[in-house]
């Protein structure tokens, strides 16, 4: 109970509804193996919800249930006797327990391991962003199992590692006349380049909310399609970035779809007035 095991065989229940079925706690409460909460310590919980979403990910569930998977990593430098990937093994196997004492895990060690490994980054007792903890965790689990850029290096990338071309083309500055435009869009550093990057996520842009409130005195938020946010990885949608050098065009194109794929919706932006 305190270190469960999986073989294949328990592992392939998982996802066969007729023979999986409900557990019982200690005190006769009934629960879905899998589908359990995790204490909220003090202010861990935007690391909750990325740990809980990620049990939930076939290829990274039946990864971490097998511990011999694991098991002969060995520890980077470092303080910690205990690696992130066996602390979230360990949390996975507890998870998905079909013994658990009590209906909900508590992430602990996973979070202590969190702290060390971030070097104090991600706390306990402080609220971070779940994107910015996301993208740490992914890239520091495909580096300590050891994987590098090929696509079939680790089960993170196995799972969620994309391709997509960037089209970038500067844009002339605003104070120049038409001739100076024109000559500066002849030369090479105004044409348009083509980069090949890889992703693990893709970042969402929602349109801006209203400026003025509503009867009700509340800017509401229109609901927006999801065919509207993919639409900026069509290849043909531009959108200006700019920087305190210059303003570009870009537009993005997918070339290689993952096998899962993570959508991160930007809905709420730092007021820096007041």
């Amino acid at each position: 109970m305190l270190n469960p095991t999986f073989t294949p065989a328990d592992i392939k229940i998982l996802d066969d509804s007729e023979k999986s079925k409900q557990s019982r706690t200690l005190d006769g409460t009934l629960y879905n193996p899998g589908i359990v909460g995790l204490n909220n310590i003090k202010a861990n919980d935007y690391c909750n919800v990325i740990l809980q979403a990620l049990t939930h990910v076939k290829p990274i569930r039946d990864y971490f249930l097998m511990e011999a998977n694991y098991a002969k990593i060995k520890r980077p430098a470092g303080d910690s006797p205990f690696t992130l990937v066996q602390r979230f093994g360990e949390l996975m196997r507890k998870l998905w327990n079909p013994r658990n004492f009590k209906a909900h895990v508590s992430p602990h060690e996973m979070l202590q391991a969190v702290v060390l490994w971030s070097k104090k980054r991600f706390q306990i007792i402080e609220q971070g962003d779940p994107i910015d903890f996301l993208t740490w965790f992914l890239h520091e689990l495909h580096r300590q199992m050891r994987g590098n850029k090929n696509p079939n290096s680790s089960v993170i990338n196995k799972s969620f590692l994309g391709e997509m071309k960037v089209y970038t083309r500067k844009i002339p500055p605003t104070d120049c006349d038409d001739v100076q435009k024109e000559l500066l869009l002849a030369t090479d550093d105004y044409q348009e380049k083509v980069e090949t990057t890889n992703f693990l996520y893709l970042n969402c842009d929602l349109p801006p909310p209203p400026l003025f409130i509503d009867e009700f005195r509340e800017n509401i938020i229109p609901q927006v399609n999801l065919y509207q946010l993919l639409s900026k990885f069509n290849g043909v949608s531009e959108k200006e970035y700019k920087s305190y050098k210059d303003n570009s065009m870009k537009r993005f194109e997918i070339t290689k779809l993952p096998k899962f794929v993570i959508l991160y919706i930007k809905r709420f932006t730092k007021n820096t007035f007041f």
